[in-house]
């Protein structure tokens, strides 16, 4: 696989310098905030300091807001305790209130806010056993996860505060612990799985000894619930090159822990048509899919159940019969073991149940619904993406196969004139069966419903309530006798 190359910045472009050598102080950032929520964030900065208390923005709004990223939740941190804060807003929700944190609500906005705290112990990989708040904002810091989301922002003075080289790291490119790395993972064991989230999503590189030590803290991220696992996961799938993060989960030994199906196709090679190993097909495929996460995901997937289905074939090369049906049997375990809902496992394994098809001119006109039917309509512009995804993950291949194009214009036709694909587009329903044969509900009313739809299906015209009911007649009489 290619390296993937982090986007180097000038450090110039990142800042004129600081205050003062050797001083934690940034000034000229050109920090730029949407006038609104400047605004905003300005009074609720004001609040604190005209009660004698400190306010920053901190942590990944003020990293965003250095790399010029979209921000989309803005955190702050103080020495005012939860109970000072609540007593100087109006709307306050105790979010986290253990731990420090309260959700202040102003204009339309929230905003979260902390206490200064140090960290006590931890014991479960997790979280502290206990926190103690604190009066000192660089203790609040080295608490933290990485350099890069250890920066504050003092909004009044338009200043950034940096005590742990995270504007260095940034302009350089690089995920860093914040203190020993070791010590960091073995705290809280998802931070190992953030590593590799935060490095696809920024394009950096995570330095050598951050890196090792998840390879040493593997124990540690085994315990981390799946839930938490997923949501990370599922957020490196939404990144612009996914591949990025998802090559440090396998290179670090993660993937191994809670994804070892995709990991198993590392080096399984293919056959004559495919340029790369299933693994790498898999991680291009997903690169190559629209930013969905379900499409994203079984883009990753969709060929995972080639590894326990290869066999030789008669000629010498790999073959792989039945893999979308034993894959989509792999995918609903994997997902439910991630704990997705039980819609996403729907949507996933549909796609990669159906993803094989083979289109052909030969379809006719019932072919092509009988598969609409199958699939469902409202999953097939799906399906195709995923397939598009799949052909460029190839290597060798790009564009949609003239013959998918082709069955795209016959489905758009189908759809414009409205033919019935499902049992609710017939012209009558159980209710009229029933009281036309008046018969009660049972079995034979969704047979008599079945057949019908396979004849329309084939011959549309016939989708009208008279003709319906006179073909149900013979049904009704065929199940009879």
């Amino acid at each position: 696989m290619a390296d993937h190359m982090p986007v180097r910045r000038s450090w110039n472009k990142l800042c004129v310098g600081a205050a003062l050598r050797g001083s934690p102080i940034y000034k000229n950032m050109y920090i730029n905030i949407e006038p609104q929520i400047k605004k905003i964030i300005s009074e609720i900065v004001k609040k604190f300091r005209e009660n004698d208390f400190k306010c920053y923005l901190v942590g990944g709004s003020v990293r965003d807001l250095v790399l010029k990223r979209q921000v989309y939740d803005y955190d702050f941190a103080t020495d005012a305790l939860p109970e000072q804060v609540n007593k100087l807003f109006k709307r306050v929700i105790p979010t986290g209130i253990k731990h420090g944190t309260v959700t202040v609500l102003e204009k339309g906005k929230s905003f979260e806010i902390t206490t200064f705290r140090a960290d006590g112990e931890y014991t479960d990989g997790r979280r502290p056993e206990t926190v103690f708040f604190s009066k000192s904002l660089e203790e609040d810091v080295l608490r933290r996860d990485f350099t890069i989301n250890g920066l504050a922002y003092d909004v009044e003075k338009d200043e950034i505060i940096d005590f742990v080289k995270g504007i260095e790291d940034i302009a350089n490119g690089k995920i860093r612990t914040i203190g020993n790395p070791i010590e960091r993972f073995s705290e809280d064991g998802l931070r190992t799985y953030r590593a590799c989230r935060f490095a696809a999503k920024l394009n950096f590189e995570i330095t050598d000894e951050t890196f090792e030590a998840i390879k040493s803290t593997l124990d540690i991220a085994s315990g981390v619930s799946a839930e938490r696992v997923r949501d990370e996961f599922t957020k490196i799938l939404e990144t612009d090159v996914p591949s990025v993060g998802l090559e440090y989960l396998r290179k670090s030994g993660l993937m191994k822990i809670f994804l070892p199906e995709l990991d198993a196709g590392f080096e399984v090679e293919q056959n004559k048509f495919h340029i790369h190993d299933i693994y790498y097909h898999s991680v291009y495929s997903c690169d190559a899919a629209i930013n969905d996460k379900n499409i994203r995901l079984a883009a990753l997937l969709h060929d995972i159940g080639k590894v326990p289905s290869k066999r030789e074939g008669d000629d010498g090369d790999a073959t792989f019969y039945n893999h979308e049906v034993i894959g989509a049997r792999m995918v609903k375990k994997i997902m439910k073991r991630l704990k997705y809902s039980n819609e996403e496992i729907e949507k996933v394994v549909n796609l990669i149940v159906n993803h094989m098809f083979h289109y052909t001119d030969d379809w006719t006109d019932g072919a092509v619904r009988r598969y609409m039917r199958k699939v469902g309509v409202e999953n097939i512009d799906d399906l195709l993406e995923l397939r598009l995804a799949d052909r460029k993950g190839n290597g060798s291949r790009e564009g949609m196969p003239a013959a998918i194009v082709k069955l795209q214009e016959r489905i758009a036709k189908i759809i414009e004139e409205e033919n019935a694909i499902s049992v609710k587009d017939l012209k009558i329903n159980g209710n009229d069966i029933m009281t036309h044969f008046q018969i009660l509900p049972g079995p034979i009313i969704g047979k008599i419903l079945k057949e019908l739809l396979e004849q329309v299906i084939d011959d549309p015209e016939i989708n009208n309530r008279d003709k319906l009911l006179e073909l149900a007649k013979e049904i009704y009489s065929s199940n009879a006798e």
